[in-house]
């Protein structure tokens, strides 16, 4: 068997989502004072590869803490859709099912978007791009997953939503006036307001929670079916946590 890490590496330069408190990373001791080094971090929760609890989104949902390990380990499907997404483009159930791989019910769904190159670190980083342009799913998708009964999912971008659909697009407005221009369309007709974060509420509602800013290896293994764990620190009313994600294979 094969571990494959799918999980960004996390230091001083990881990237907070737009409006959070980036990470401060601090030696509390050295050897040279102290005899040995220790060291301090003040950082939010959703950063780096994290996993969102339901506690998150859903009032009175399950912590981190809540969570068994044997639950956040288990049959997934992985799925490359690099080659169906572009900036700001709506990720579809029909892009997931039309490609090499079975998506069962229950599974964990693993998907590609190619976007993990433009994180800090990849081949062709772009911060703003990773966080702002990203595709993302809506109504339909978040239905689909629920429908599916899926168990959690992880992506390669900032936000399972689209960005135009967060307050990013009340954040940056400039940015809401460009995809204005894009879509021939303003942006409540698209993304009304009353439904924002709608992949963090539908699915979550239903249990089916999920992992942010994957990344790693995961070009390793696309397309396929394996077992994946999540692996977050054991946190006792978190309603999010920094997490390794990995790849279980057995090539």
């Amino acid at each position: 068997m094969r571990l494959v890490d799918l999980s960004h590496p996390w230091n001083m330069h990881t990237p907070a989502w737009v409006g959070y408190v980036p990470p401060k990373i601090y030696y509390w001791q050295t050897i040279s004072s102290s005899g040995i080094n220790a060291q301090a971090i003040e950082t939010t929760l959703h950063i780096g590869t994290h996993l969102d609890s339901q506690m998150h989104a859903v009032p009175g949902g399950r912590n981190i803490g809540d969570y068994d390990v044997n639950w956040l380990y288990g049959d997934a499907a992985i799925v490359d859709i690099s080659g169906e997404v572009e900036e700001w483009g709506m990720i579809t159930p029909e892009m997931l099912t039309s490609q090499e791989v079975e998506i069962k019910k229950g599974d964990i769904l693993i998907y590609h978007t190619g976007y993990h190159h433009h994180y800090v670190g990849g081949d062709k980083p772009d911060d703003f791009k990773y966080m702002c342009k990203h595709p993302g799913g809506y109504t339909e998708l978040a239905d689909w997953l629920v429908d599916m009964e899926i168990r959690w999912t992880a992506f390669d971008c900032g936000s399972g939503d689209h960005p135009m659909n967060t307050h990013i697009a009340e954040r940056v407005p400039h940015l809401a006036a460009e995809f204005e221009d894009k879509v021939g369309k303003k942006l409540e007709e698209v993304f009304p307001r009353d439904n924002w974060y709608v992949m963090h509420k539908t699915p979550f509602a239903a249990g089916c929670v999920h992992v942010e800013n994957m990344g790693g290896d995961i070009d390793e293994v696309l397309n396929r079916r394996c077992k994946v764990g999540c692996f977050p620190w054991r946190f006792d009313g978190g309603e999010g946590a920094m997490c390794r994600l990995v790849a279980f294979t057995e090539d």
